[in-house]
């Protein structure tokens, strides 16, 4: 019996026309002329029976069958896609994991371990995505997220990696201007921030048993990155409160270094996060079995 589905080429079309609600930027994505685009979607609505765009003067907008068929299609091409990726990844016996990663971490920790691991297992291709914040694997083609522990995660399984340890960090030079003789003294210096991480400080100067902690005013600026705090304590901004795996290589180096070596922990918890729909590969299995030991190792277990 042959099945009711309109070309490939067609559907490709009509999902970047939808996307752009535009046929001449869907021409442009796709290399072709405008008038092929035209042609193509004209020919998915005879094939449909029913008007997937409005067309007024020189604008075109997604009528509400278009617009649902739109996400579906979406839905689906991104589907063949993982699929084919998937099968791709076996060519010539390397096999690809797909790893979505927070950019600082991957960075920091992942990046520098990645050599090892290359080493043993050379026929393993590790590709890293972007992915600053938590996401829904259903609309990726990701093996496994390395990432914190999130609500957004419910229903996914995961392994844990470690907790996340701040400490406070800044040049050398800014203590020898401003001297910090007990902890309760960094609360008279810039005190940089990670957006989101505004409570840390306050938990700092508690761990570091200062009285009246949740009374020291915490003045500083604010970034949205972990990299961007510590770019700002590397210029003299201020001290920083960031992890302390992050700036391994500064503190090795005496370019930052840590005035009270007092940490806080467990605001955070990294650990691979794998898909609920999908099955654990060999040699995603294989990578995460070496994470867990190369965290083990970061922390002495």
């Amino acid at each position: 019996m042959r099945r009711k589905i309109p070309s490939l080429a067609a559907l490709m079309v009509f999902e970047a026309a939808a996307r752009h609600q535009n046929f001449s930027r869907a021409a442009d994505e796709l290399a072709l002329s405008e008038s092929a685009v035209s042609k193509q979607i004209a020919a998915l609505e005879d094939y449909l029976g029913i008007a997937l765009f409005y067309r007024i003067k020189q604008r075109v907008t997604l009528s509400e069958v278009g617009r649902l068929y739109h996400r579906q299609v979406q839905d689906d091409l991104n589907r063949i896609e993982r699929t084919t990726l998937g099968a791709m990844a076996y060519q010539d016996g390397r096999q690809i994991v797909e790893l979505g990663v927070i950019p600082t971490f991957a960075a920091k920790w992942l990046i520098p371990q990645l050599p090892g691991f290359h080493e043993r297992h050379p026929e393993i291709q590790v590709n890293l995505t972007e992915r600053a914040l938590p996401f829904l694997f259903g609309e990726s083609n990701l093996d496994a997220a390395l990432h914190y522990m999130h609500p957004a995660w419910a229903g996914n399984k995961h392994d844990r990696l470690f907790d996340e340890e701040l400490v406070p960090a800044c040049i050398p030079a800014l203590l020898d201007r401003h001297p910090v003789a007990e902890p309760a003294a960094l609360g008279a210096l810039p005190l940089l921030q990670k957006s989101g991480r505004e409570e840390a400080w306050t938990r700092w100067f508690k761990e570091a048993g200062c009285a009246d902690f949740d009374s020291i005013p915490i003045r500083g600026p604010r970034y949205d990155l972990f990299s961007m705090v510590i770019e700002a304590a590397r210029a003299g901004l201020g001290v920083a409160l960031v992890p302390r795996l992050y700036i391994l290589d500064r503190l090795r180096s005496g370019e930052l270094v840590v005035p009270v070596d007092v940490s806080v922990r467990g605001l955070k918890q990294y650990c691979i996060v794998y898909p609920e729909h999908k099955e654990v590969s060999p040699a995603m299995r294989c990578l995460a079995d070496w994470l867990l030991a190369q965290a083990g190792k970061a922390q002495g277990r």
